[in-house]
């Protein structure tokens, strides 16, 4: 059978600069291993398989896949799919909003008013400390010392993170991770500030060995997630835009705005193929 499909750069501008998604269309009657394998086969950060919703209250329902296992929400897949799902005709239930069904519930969506960028509303935060003895060695793989560790949370909206805030954004792209050390540590996310004048507010890098992830290009969820920590704590502005990616030869950029108690992740994306693919 058939389906449509789309490859979608998300988070960046320019097409080949975000991260990419593969989402498929029509993904009903597919098993879970069906979805599972065709995710491996693209060798993507993530695979999307849109469905109808179960929630009256959502315009579509999408499962989202890494190489390795299912997450319950991730950022780049809901404004990729958001935007796939838009492009091939979708039409929200409540207008100038779209309401997505994932495993974590629903999660909404606008279109940005001076932009057009798609920006969603960010699942809400649990937090925790880091135990030492696992910063320690996550910082040994990381190849800095603790001390060089500004804060450090354990941050879960659906996707589980280990963050991290250092001194600087040159700080963080200078890091040279071990990345096999890290398959049975955690997946760490990095952010550091940029000085005045810089085009963006912070640099950020996200290692996600434990899922077949060495670097991500662009995080959404985590980029979330360290928005709700850092503007919660003061550390950040209310506005700001992260950029990521850039060791990788990327150019993502997340527009991050806090409205009353809802922090939004917005960004562009692109359609990079679209055609269909047998399953």
């Amino acid at each position: 059978m058939k389906r449509a499909f789309k490859q979608v750069d998300v988070f960046s501008g320019a097409a080949l600069r975000g991260n990419p998604l593969a989402v498929v269309f029509s993904a009903e009657g597919l098993s879970d291993e069906q979805m599972a394998e065709f995710a491996r086969w693209t060798n993507l950060s993530e695979t999307t398989f849109l469905l109808p919703p179960t929630d009256p209250a959502a315009d579509y329902r999408v499962r989202i896949f890494t190489p390795s296992e299912e997450l319950p929400f991730a950022g780049h897949p809901t404004l990729g799919s958001c935007h796939a799902w838009l492009e091939a005709g979708g039409r929200p239930r409540t207008p100038g909003q779209v309401v997505q069904q994932c495993a974590v519930g629903l999660v909404t969506l606008r279109r940005e008013d001076d932009s057009g960028r798609l920006a969603f509303a960010a699942p809400p935060l649990r937090m925790r400390e880091v135990e030492p003895g696992l910063l320690a060695d996550v910082c040994a793989a990381l190849g800095v010392t603790v001390q060089q560790v500004e804060a450090a949370r354990w941050l879960d909206n659906g996707p589980t993170w280990l963050g991290l805030r250092l001194a600087s954004a040159e700080a963080v792209l200078a890091l040279e991770p071990r990345h096999g050390a890290l398959v049975a540590l955690a997946k760490v996310g990095v952010i550091g500030p940029w000085g005045p004048g810089a085009p963006c507010q912070f640099e950020v890098r996200a290692f996600a060995e434990p899922v077949g992830v060495p670097e991500d290009p662009v995080t959404g969820s985590l980029n979330a997630s360290l928005a709700q920590w850092l503007i919660g704590e003061g550390v950040a502005p209310e506005r700001y835009v992260a950029a990521q990616g850039t060791r990788l030869g990327r150019a993502g950029r997340v527009h991050i705005v806090r409205e009353g108690d809802t922090v939004w992740v917005g960004g562009e994306s692109r359609t990079c193929i679209d055609g269909s693919l047998s399953l």
